[in-house]
């Protein structure tokens, strides 16, 4: 699963390739502790005078390089240029990107148990880029800082798969104010990288119409099997240490991505994680992608593999077997190879991010210790498709994953956990300016869960079919 940042930096190398030669990348550590919290707040403050002090006395940038400026119900965000100060930052590598996604949903039929509930969650990006700063070409840092507030809907459908992907960081069920992210990473020539640190790996198994900004759930599906591969969760926590490699095979940075790293297969948002460095628990992975031009076209290909050393708990648990120790059977490894495409069928203009399309993720694994043995999901979504509202997009997805049903056998008799799930999400992205999105959202979902949890099996009710229905809004800052 190769991480967003790569991608981040293939954007840059294509707008300024006589420039520079760069790899951004967004890497995201969680605070071990407030002490941390308030060393990395320091650093970024720090960071910010220096470089406004630096830019101060310089000129403002040219007309075509300002995307901050625009009048209120047009530019690109809300606050705008700060009296130029934040085009001018820009100009020399440092930009501040901050929004804010708000979501209301509730369980409106089936499930667990109807419920409404209310939350959100809000970043502060900022990038560096050395090469634009005058001091070393190809180099790029990110720190974020993320934090969220209130509750999902997602343990009241009895399915697996999140139904609002935005509330899950940084910590789920918690409100939580963290820096997940801070990363270096340097290009060593235009067709070499290398980068390390806390790794983002909701930002990997990219997709054109089902991903979004960060794979997060606040600018296209909130789903979280249509925002990425949800079988590559269990081999990669949300923030683990990792270093890599990034190849860009040719001339043109956007054309092809190829990325091998190594993480540690274990890491909270709580921890650094370099306390939980260990060799028997790492994940291995290499990903490439490759821009296509099908019917004249455009469109990616995206291949994937994935493995990991760690030992995990088995699926199936016989305790006539391991009742004398009283541990749970453990499985050594983990492994998922994985696929996905998106592909535009109508694009007025090839390359300009707006038309209607397809997409498609396809994924394996070995199904134990993975309770996820296959998983699939198609659709189709779009951006722009009306002249009169170039900022409008919409998706229709629909996913399945196949369960490898978990067992657990006592003395009288084995239990079934969970069955295959399937579902499907629409929803419409009207945009009331270009820095504020309103969304109206419905999903339907056989989750993997049918039955509640009971000690008495008379006491356990069927959880039926659930739909979901909300509303989200995000603000660019």
């Amino acid at each position: 699963m190769v991480v967003k940042e790569s991608r981040s930096a293939v954007h840059i190398l294509a707008k300024e390739d006589d420039s520079m030669q760069g790899y951004a990348k967004d890497f995201r550590e969680r605070s071990p502790s407030r002490r941390f919290s308030q060393f990395c707040i320091g650093a970024l403050l720090a960071l910010f005078w220096l470089t406004s002090t630096a830019f101060a006395g310089d000129q403002q940038p040219a007309t075509s390089d300002v995307p901050y400026s625009g009048d209120f119900l047009k530019r690109s965000t809300l606050t705008g240029d700060w009296g130029g100060l934040r085009n001018q930052l820009a100009a020399k590598g440092v930009t501040f990107d901050v929004n804010l996604t708000q979501v209301g949903q509730g369980v409106v039929s089936g499930g667990r148990d109807s419920h409404w509930e209310y939350g959100g969650r809000g970043d502060l990006i900022l990038k560096m880029d050395t090469g634009k700063m005058g001091l070393w070409p190809g180099g790029f840092l990110t720190a974020e800082m993320e934090g969220s507030w209130g509750h999902g809907v997602n343990s009241f459908t009895g399915a697996i798969s999140a139904k609002n992907t935005s509330q899950l960081f940084p910590i789920v069920g918690e409100d939580r104010f963290a820096i997940p992210a801070l990363n270096f990473a340097q290009f060593l020539s235009h067709y070499f990288g290398l980068y390390a640190g806390k790794l983002d790996v909701m930002s990997g198994d990219d997709n054109e119409f089902a991903h979004g900004a960060y794979g997060k759930g606040d600018t296209q599906f909130m789903n979280v099997s249509l925002n990425i591969n949800t079988l590559l969760l269990m081999t990669c926590p949300y923030t683990p240490l990792g270093a890599g490699v990034v190849i860009l095979p040719t001339k043109d940075p956007k054309a092809a991505v190829i990325n091998l790293m190594v993480l540690s297969a274990v890491g909270s948002a709580n921890t650094a994680g370099f306390d939980e460095l260990n060799g028997n628990k790492l994940t291995f992975g290499g990903e490439a992608r490759m821009r296509t031009d099908f019917f004249g076209h455009t469109g990616h290909q995206l291949l994937g593999l994935i493995y990991s050393n760690k030992e995990y708990t088995s699926l199936d648990q016989r305790l006539t077997v391991d009742i004398d120790t009283q541990q749970l059977q453990k499985v050594k490894g983990t492994w998922a190879a994985y696929y996905n495409f998106d592909q535009y069928v109508y694009e007025p203009k090839k390359g300009s991010g707006q038309g209607v399309g397809i997409f498609g993720r396809f994924g394996a694994s070995d199904g134990k210790p993975n309770p996820m043995h296959y998983f699939m999901s198609l659709g189709v979504g779009g951006k722009g498709f009306a002249a009169s509202r170039p900022n409008d997009s919409f998706g229709i997805g629909y996913y399945y994953m196949w369960i490898r049903n978990p067992t657990f056998t006592g003395p009288l008799v084995t239990r079934v956990f969970l069955k295959d799930e399937n579902g499907g999400e629409a929803y419409y992205n009207f945009a009331l300016t270009p820095w504020a999105m309103l969304t109206p959202d419905i999903q339907v979902v056989r989750g993997a869960q049918r039955h509640t949890v009971a000690l008495i099996p008379a006491n356990r009710k069927d959880i039926e079919t659930a739909v979901v229905m909300g509303f989200r809004l995000q603000l660019l800052f």
